[in-house]
């Protein structure tokens, strides 16, 4: 498991995308890791944007799947959005939705918890 805390500044989405891939090394396809590390990326990039409080990333491998959790302080709930097709920001939970299994929002006592899941095949017990 990845459990990380990281402060509300861009240079924390390239830590995290870093920090994820030496974690999964060789534990998952490549396919996988680029789409887990995307995945990661969009999450982390989305709580430095919007909820702009200290984060905690979380990646666990279950049985059958990683999970991939970004928790802010923030209690603004994410929304996915639609935007042209020439628009350089806004894709981020578009990406989510259409790469992760399943992904959702929870809320916690202080602000929220963003996760998703990706399924996977022969997934180690622990990363």
């Amino acid at each position: 498991m990845l459990s990380v805390d990281l402060p509300p500044e861009p240079s924390s989405a390239t830590r995290a995308r870093a920090l994820t891939r030496d974690r999964l090394g060789e534990s998952c396809s490549p396919d996988t890791l680029e789409t887990v590390a995307l995945l990661v990326t969009e999450l982390v990039t989305n709580a430095i944007l919007h909820a702009r409080t200290p984060l905690q990333l979380t990646v666990e491998a279950r049985p059958g799947y990683l999970r991939i959790c970004v928790v802010d302080e923030s209690r603004d709930q994410p929304a996915v959005r639609h935007f042209e097709t020439d628009a350089v920001t806004g894709r981020g939970l578009a990406l989510v939705e259409q790469l992760a299994s399943s992904w959702g929002v929870d809320r916690t006592p202080s602000g929220k918890a963003v996760w998703c899941e990706v399924a996977l095949e022969n997934v180690p017990s622990r990363t």
